[in-house]
């Protein structure tokens, strides 16, 4: 198991109220929805912004992934709502 640093942006970074954290130990073979809906299980801020993993996207390593995607060997995870352009 790894530690792995969790970036969260925009209003999920708002509603968590931290820009970021980082986990200690993470099973490389669990999924990243697994892992979202872990740190949703928290409650309050974590459960308003990462709730419904339909209106967010997820990076591993800075490379867009699927919520189905392993953690694998990434060190980093980022959490966001998908981009519009304007």
């Amino acid at each position: 198991m790894a530690a792995l640093d969790i970036l969260y942006f925009a209003w999920v970074r708002e509603a968590i109220g931290r820009d970021g954290e980082r986990i200690d130990a993470v099973d490389p073979a669990v999924t990243v929805a697994d892992l979202v809906g872990a740190l949703a299980g928290r409650g309050g801020g974590y459960a308003e912004a990462l709730g419904d993993i339909e209106r967010l996207r997820a990076a591993l390593d800075q490379h867009f992934v699927a919520f189905d995607a392993v953690i694998g060997s990434a060190r980093e995870l980022a959490i966001f709502p998908p981009v519009t352009g304007g």
